[in-house]
């Protein structure tokens, strides 16, 4: 539950539409497959790997939390003064689900110390397999939410898309900056 939360599978539809609202039905499923599976993969490599990734690379949870919230802006910035980020060009297509969908909107800061701080709870093979379909379970329902998105669409049409984009680039900043200030918050609390 932890980790729908976190990952917010029905508060990603918006930004999702505002990314990729008005291309074809098809470039959208394959921009929600591609972003799911990227953050299925980022996860399970936290999950595996992450405090050994961490360690090795010598950066905190902080830092994570502070260089997604600086990219998230940059996106909300984007939503928010009407780059048409939607434009359909193949290059454009497999940033929008590798970044921002994928990673950090879906595999943030918050899923992947989350994800982390379970692992280093589990203690049992049960306690690890529990994790492991808690993260399938999340993201098949992450998927869901995305690969129907176009109901939506064809319910609010363009220019209600469009003023989804402008309340979600404005909730995305807000996100961005408060992953910001955890972030600096972290480091105050590390040096002290």
């Amino acid at each position: 539950m932890t980790l729908v939360v976190i990952m917010d599978p029905p508060g990603t539809v918006p930004v999702f539409l505002s990314l990729v609202g008005r291309r074809p039905r098809p470039a959208r499923v394959a921009a929600a497959r591609q972003a799911v599976l990227v953050s299925l993969g980022v996860i399970s490599l936290f999950a595996v790997g992450g405090e050994a990734i961490l360690s090795y690379l010598g950066i905190g949870i902080p830092a994570i939390q502070g260089a997604g919230g600086l990219l998230l802006l940059l996106i909300a910035l984007d939503l928010l003064t009407g780059r048409d980020a939607t434009e359909p060009r193949a290059v454009e297509d497999v940033n929008v689900a590798l970044v921002p969908l994928g990673t950090p909107l879906l595999a943030g800061p918050g899923a992947i110390a989350a994800t982390i701080v379970f692992v280093r709870h589990a203690n049992s093979f049960a306690t690890y397999f529990s994790l492991a379909l808690a993260i399938v379970a999340v993201h098949l329902v992450l998927w869901l939410c995305l690969r129907f998105s176009g109901l939506l669409i064809r319910i609010f049409k363009d220019s209600g898309i469009l003023l989804m984009a402008k309340i979600a680039g404005l909730l995305l900043a807000a996100i961005a900056v408060q992953l910001v200030a955890d972030s600096v918050q972290g480091f105050v609390n590390d040096a002290s």
